[in-house]
């Protein structure tokens, strides 16, 4: 991608920053410029943490979230809890999971979830990495915390029924109205699942 006036560097700068998730064209030429007007050290130290990161993170052969050794050092606590298994879409729903300290066991990511729209089955996927994790440790639960969407919940359903005749039991994360929400603004499918999964007080 050239822009009319820019130099050809900073054009294929605005170009490969326009690739990145949720970085439009606009936000692109932004940031480029931004790089552009800072110290070279800053853009050294910028591209050198991208290689760095490229280089040195790898997935942990046992939950397979991203790490700089294996096992990871949530996998290789000893403090925490050894029985239970969260089961996460991507690496980041497992940084919001741990900001929340509410969970104090293990972590599975799946990388994805099963949509045959996008061509993505469960072989795509760890969950036969997890399968076999679930016939090696002493798991007494798996809480699926999959995205509350078609394919979240597709994945769910499909990992209940692998996981249920192991004789491991299978809990769903619940979904419904965040703190401070308004019923009148919550969404009607969120609302119904709060409904659903209401509890006793």
């Amino acid at each position: 991608m050239r822009q009319s006036g820019l130099p050809e560097s900073i054009s294929r700068l605005i170009g490969e920053l326009a690739k990145l998730p949720g970085i439009g064209e606009k936000n692109a030429t932004r940031l480029a410029f931004h790089i552009f007007r800072s110290p070279k050290i800053y853009s050294e130290n910028l591209a050198q943490a991208i290689i760095e990161a490229k280089s040195k993170v790898i997935l942990c052969n046992h939950c397979y979230n991203f790490a700089s050794e294996s096992p990871c050092y949530i996998c290789s606590d000893t403090e925490r809890d050894s029985f239970s298994i969260c089961v996460v879409e991507e690496p980041l729903d497992q940084l919001a999971i741990e900001r929340s300290r509410e969970f104090k066991g293990k972590y599975h990511v799946l990388h994805g979830v099963i949509s045959p729209m996008e061509g993505v089955g469960p072989e795509d996927l760890r969950i036969k990495e997890l399968i076999t994790r679930l016939g090696e440790e002493s798991i007494v639960e798996v809480i699926v915390a999959t995205n509350l969407s078609v394919e979240g919940e597709a994945t769910a359903l499909y990992l209940s029924k692998l996981i249920k005749p192991l004789g491991i039991a299978v809990s769903r994360i619940a979904h419904g109205i965040p703190m401070g929400g308004d019923i009148e603004y919550i969404d009607e499918i969120t609302l119904g699942k709060a409904i659903r999964d209401r509890r006793h007080i």
